[in-house]
């Protein structure tokens, strides 16, 4: 069991529910709608999307540790910490019956989101999911197994901000309001962005072994020293849409709490400019996406005006 769970990569879960959070936040905000929150927002939705991406995410993990440990790129050279496949704790038709296992269980869930949303009404949304969900299922897969795996192609930043980013958010948002609200696009994009900043920053400390193994990462293509400036745009661009979303949408000023997740996030960058050691890198992956998730966090409780709740009981005794 501890073996599966190294596996499965814990740490990796709290990024992929950030956009989930924003979304389904941004759903329960309050508005000046003639549609009270309570009749847009589900439990039922926001369970079944955390169940579904969680499982999504697993699923990538697992498929992660298979594509690259039978094709020997997880080997001696790779700096991070040793894959499952790569250490022999599991076999690799261990690992290949997982991953068809958390696809049907995955595509399970997906439905259920799915019927839970639309019910028997809006035909062509359900159908339009339901792809949508095999096509999430069959990416996650695909990042690094096959012979024609995209991840070996550098293409793994435009899934990331794609599913991470616009799919997770604005995705989930659709299935509760039942309409595209353009204004989440930022926020989407600000979370795609930073969940692309953590596949590029395990590119960068990887960026030797994958060069020997034939992994043509965006980092490897385009060499370290282009490699940071293109994270600082990632974490920077990221930081300023989240801003001008604010902005348009006339926060309060303790709506502005969320900025507090920048000083992680800003720290970050420097350690990152001053880096001269890829290995060195890899603690910042966790720092990364934690920040990650707590920006999500706080701006999802700024939208829904709980901060100022939250400051009202703990310092003004509930009055």
């Amino acid at each position: 069991m501890k073996q599966w769970i190294e596996a499965a990569r814990l740490r990796t879960l709290p990024l992929s529910v950030s956009g989930i959070i924003v979304g389904s936040m941004y759903a329960l905000r309050p508005t000046n709608t003639i549609e009270t929150p309570t009749e847009v927002f589900s439990w039922s939705i926001f369970g079944l999307a955390l169940l579904t991406t969680l499982g999504l995410q697993v699923l990538s993990n697992f498929a992660n540790d298979y594509g690259d440990g039978v094709k020997g790129t997880d080997n001696s050279d790779r700096v991070g910490p040793m894959r499952a496949i790569q250490s022999g704790a599991i076999s690799a038709q261990a690992m290949k019956q997982a991953i068809i296992i958390t696809s049907v269980l995955t595509l399970f869930s997906a439905v259920a989101l799915i019927y839970v949303s639309f019910k028997d009404t809006n035909l062509w949304f359900s159908l339009f999911y339901l792809v949508l969900g095999i096509l999430a299922i069959v990416s996650a897969i695909r990042y690094t197994v096959g012979k024609t795996a995209y991840g070996y192609r550098g293409f793994g930043d435009i899934f990331v901000f794609v599913f991470f980013g616009l799919v997770s958010t604005l995705g989930v948002n659709f299935l509760y309001a039942k309409q595209l609200d353009f204004d989440l696009f930022l926020p989407a994009a600000a979370i795609g962005l930073l969940s692309t900043g953590v596949l590029n920053l395990n590119n960068m400390r990887d960026e030797a072994s994958d060069r020997k193994s034939n992994k043509n990462t965006m980092v490897v293509q385009m060499g370290g020293a282009k490699a940071k400036k293109y994270h600082y745009f990632l974490v920077i661009t990221a930081m300023v849409l989240v801003i001008i979303f604010a902005i348009l949408s006339e926060y309060r000023l303790d709506q502005y709490l969320f900025v507090l997740a920048y000083i992680p996030l800003i720290k970050h960058l420097k350690t990152v400019q001053t880096n001269q050691n890829p290995k060195e890198l890899d603690p910042e992956l966790k720092k990364l996406a934690l920040s990650t998730f707590a920006l999500s966090l706080l701006l999802a409780l700024c939208m829904v005006s709980l901060i100022q709740d939250i400051i009202v009981n703990l310092f003004l005794g509930g009055r």
